[in-house]
């Protein structure tokens, strides 16, 4: 059987190629799959291990056999050992470096979004922002966020950083950063990627009002997977 593998971020740069083939026997695993890859490609060994794999979209153990003409997706979990693209910190942050760690010689275009702190919100003025997060959770799921971009768009890199705790007004709260050959992939992608965000990754917002008040805003429902049957 054949299946097809996309590679992410320091992992397609030590093999070569963003995208390729491989021939396994029927019903092989996911383990075996990263052992025939380590075979092929003895300078992924030291970190097969640590790769997340995801088939068809959704996250799977090292021991899911694999059907023919399945999609493979395998991410290292701290971007082939950049850990600084995906980060959730209280500290300000900083769009320059987001940027530089994303572009590419074969980037045409970077798209940058910046999230900024506000001072008004339906009609009702604020005077500052505090997030909150499940910071080890929201790392991972921005990951997975840009695993999903990476297959939905041609694009070269991909980073994330969020702010959590007090922001005030005119402070950056999210820097989403593509990269891609051409602008069109870049604009669209960085789109999708704020949107995935503000729906599947676990932060809270809160909202410090002029008046001294303050609430918490109203997200998105998050689909928990159902429940496994033996």
């Amino acid at each position: 059987m054949k299946v097809n593998i996309s590679l992410f971020a320091g992992l397609h740069d030590l093999v070569g190629k963003r995208n390729l083939t491989l021939e396994l026997t029927d019903g092989a695993t996911v383990d075996q799959l990263r052992n025939e890859l380590g075979q092929l490609y003895p300078v992924v060994v030291p970190y097969l291990a640590t790769l997340v794999c995801a088939v068809d979209d959704e996250y799977v153990p090292v021991d899911h056999a694999l059907k023919d003409g399945d999609e493979v997706a395998l991410i290292p979990p701290v971007s082939g050992g950049n850990d600084a693209l995906f980060l959730v910190t209280s500290e300000p942050l900083d769009a320059q470096q987001l940027v530089e760690a994303v572009r590419m010689d074969e980037s045409g275009a970077v798209t940058l979004f910046h999230g900024v702190a506000r001072n008004h919100s339906d009609g009702r003025a604020v005077r500052a922002l505090e997030y909150e997060a499940h910071a080890s959770l929201a790392e991972k799921k921005l990951r997975e966020v840009a695993g999903d971009v990476g297959r939905k768009f041609d694009i070269t890199g991909i980073g994330v950083h969020h702010r959590t705790g007090r922001l005030e007004i005119g402070e950056t709260s999210l820097l989403v950063a593509v990269s891609a050959a051409h602008r069109r992939e870049a604009f669209e992608a960085c789109h999708y990627a704020v949107d995935r965000i503000k729906e599947v990754v676990p932060i809270w917002k809160k909202e410090i009002w002029e008046d001294g008040g303050g609430d918490w805003v109203e997200g998105h429902a998050i689909d928990a997977p159902e429940r496994a049957t033996s």
